[in-house]
Formats: C-alpha cells, sequence, structure tokens
C-alpha cells in the first residue's frame, strides 16, 4: 500500500525530524480532518508500505535521513515555481531547490522523482512570458535527472479569494498557449508532461491530463508490479491519482504560500506549529481521552512475481 505526505503540509520541509521519529517508532497517528476525535493509526513498516510518497518544497532537511528509509520504496514530487517572496514567503531559492532535486535524484533514481511546475499565476510581474522561461530554465537543469514534468494552473478556492483576491484565474486562451509552450519545452529536455487542475479539456493540445500520482508511477520507481486492494481505487471521474492514506495536518504548512488550499490563515497555521512535538504520534497535538483510534488495514500491493526489472 502507498502512505501518502504531502497532500496537506510539508512534512520534509519543516517536519522531518517528526517523521523519522515515527518511522523509528513504527507507526502514525492521523485525525480524521473532518471529525478529529477520530484516529487512524497506520503501521509504518516496509513489509506492508510499499511506497511513501513526498510532495515538497524543500527535500534537504530530509537528506541526513535518506540512508534510513533505503527500506522503503519512495517516490518523490519536487514543487519548484520561481515565485517570489510575496507569493512563496518561506521556500528556498529555486537555484538551490533544483540542486538539491538533482542530489536527491542521483540517491533515489530518476524514476522516484519528478517535477511539479504548479499553480500557475498570471498577473502583471508573473507574465505568460516569465512562466514559459522559467520553466525552459528549470527543466534544462534538470534534464536527465528526472523523466516526468507536471504543471497546473491555481485552483480559486473560496478561502483563496477571502484571503487572497488578488491572485485571479487566467483565461483559456492563455492556458492553451502555455500547455502548447511547457509541450515543447518538456519534449525537448526528454520530459514526459503531465497535467494537474481541473483543465481536463486540455487533451485536445496533446496534453496528457489523467493524473499526477498514478500506480505506474510508483511501480516504476519500486520495481514492482503493484495490485490495489479495492477500498483503495483512485480517484474515479477525475484522475488517475492514488492521494488517500496521507499521514499529514491541514494548517500546519509553513511555507505559508499565497494561494495554498491546505492552510487557513498563517495565524492559525503558527498556532498549530506551536502544539507540535517531535515525539507525538501525531504531527499537531497529542492523544486526548475522547480520541477513537482503529487501525487501518494495511497489506503489501506487490506482485512477488511481478517485478519489473
Amino acid at each position: 500500500m502507498i502512505i501518502n505526505t504531502g497532500q496537506r503540509t510539508d512534512i520534509p520541509a519543516f517536519y522531518s525530524k517528526w517523521f523519522m521519529n515515527r518511522i523509528r517508532e513504527g507507526y502514525v497517528l492521523v485525525r480524521n480532518p473532518y471529525y478529529p476525535s477520530l484516529v487512524t493509526k497506520f503501521l509504518l513498516n516496509p513489509d506492508v508500505v510499499d511506497v511513501i510518497g513526498f510532495c515538497t518544497k524543500n527535500p534537504r532537511p530530509m537528506f541526513k535521513y535518506l540512508d534510513e528509509l533505503k527500506p522503503f520504496g519512495q517516490f518523490w514530487y519536487i514543487s519548484i515555481t520561481g515565485f517570489d517572496k510575496d507569493i512563496e514567503p518561506n521556500v528556498p531559492s529555486i537555484d538551490q531547490v533544483i540542486e538539491d532535486f538533482k542530489f536527491l535524484s542521483d540517491k533515489v533514481g530518476k524514476n522516484a522523482i519528478a517535477l511539479r511546475y504548479t499553480p500557475i499565476i498570471i498577473n502583471e510581474k508573473y507574465t505568460l512570458q516569465r512562466h514559459i522561461d522559467t520553466f525552459e530554465y528549470i527543466t534544462s537543469k534538470l534534464e536527465g535527472y528526472t523523466s516526468l514534468a507536471v504543471f497546473g494552473f491555481v485552483d480559486i478556492y473560496d478561502k483563496l479569494k477571502r484571503n487572497h483576491p488578488e491572485i485571479i484565474d487566467c483565461d483559456d486562451s492563455l492556458k492553451i498557449i502555455i500547455a502548447k509552450e511547457f509541450l515543447k519545452i518538456a519534449n525537448k529536455h526528454h520530459m514526459e508532461l503531465r497535467l494537474c487542475s481541473k483543465e481536463k479539456w486540455l487533451s485536445s493540445y496533446g496534453i496528457d491530463v489523467n493524473g499526477c500520482m498514478r500506480l505506474e508511477d510508483y511501480e516504476r520507481a519500486i520495481g514492482f508490479s503493484l495490485t490495489p486492494t479495492k477500498k483503495m481505487e483512485a480517484r474515479r471521474g477525475y484522475c488517475t491519482c492514488y492521494l488517500s492514506n496521507d499521514i499529514g495536518s491541514y494548517n500546519s504548512c509553513l511555507n505559508l504560500c499565497s494561494y495554498c488550499y491546505a492552510n487557513g490563515n498563517p495565524n492559525l497555521v503558527l498556532s498549530n506549529f506551536k502544539k507540535h512535538d517531535d515525539d507525538s504520534p501525531f504531527l499537531i497535538g497529542n492523544i486526548s481521552p475522547d480520541d477513537k483510534i482503529r487501525l487501518a488495514k494495511q497489506e503489501s500491493w506487490k506482485e512477488i512475481q511481478g517485478k519489473l526489472f
């Protein structure tokens, strides 16, 4: 089965010590975001966890733990956008993350790492041409270090409308131009290009819109075929991504990106961070008397006869 870490926060960037404590103790507790007293216990054991999926803007804090993570299959998405501090106040520089991407690729292999250039926001500062030039710069530096790049446009969630009304979606005509240019650039640098946003109609322009975290990606990363259980199917009707079993917590990412869907507001994030304890089984807070803990049903999806290489 797959454990995800990156849909709710950035664990490698800000909670790497906590994460490794969980790995060493062999389990993690995760609150239901809608019913906080309902808690799921996941075993962090390579006998049942085939792949850990990471998604981060700053993998460097995890580098000192990579040897300890070798028993686990891994797939890393590294997000590099080139935004300045006005939008991504706590994200390292583009060149640092590019170098860290290359370092990580050498450690885990090019099949276990991919680039995310998302979300795309177009305004007077971050123009159409700036995005095209930035994507060209990043992919040229990463050629040979990954075979997959993902792009997507900003989703205008209600909380984003409230917190940052200045961030707006761009016209479809601009999306078509970006899609075409990005596809040319990705092909030039020997990368498959996929979309990760709602514009499925871009398939008419040759864009792969079928999902960015597919089973085939995990299989290629670990060299085994995987057969998920029925309860762990992908998001039918939207994409073929496997995004469940995330061990993060909403309102805990200190990147504090303006466009973030996982944070409510900076004050709430900072308040939650004060509740973080590296030794707790929870990312935020600790066990309370009202918690109802259930053990997740976990089993390996590996096909023993299905080794790919």
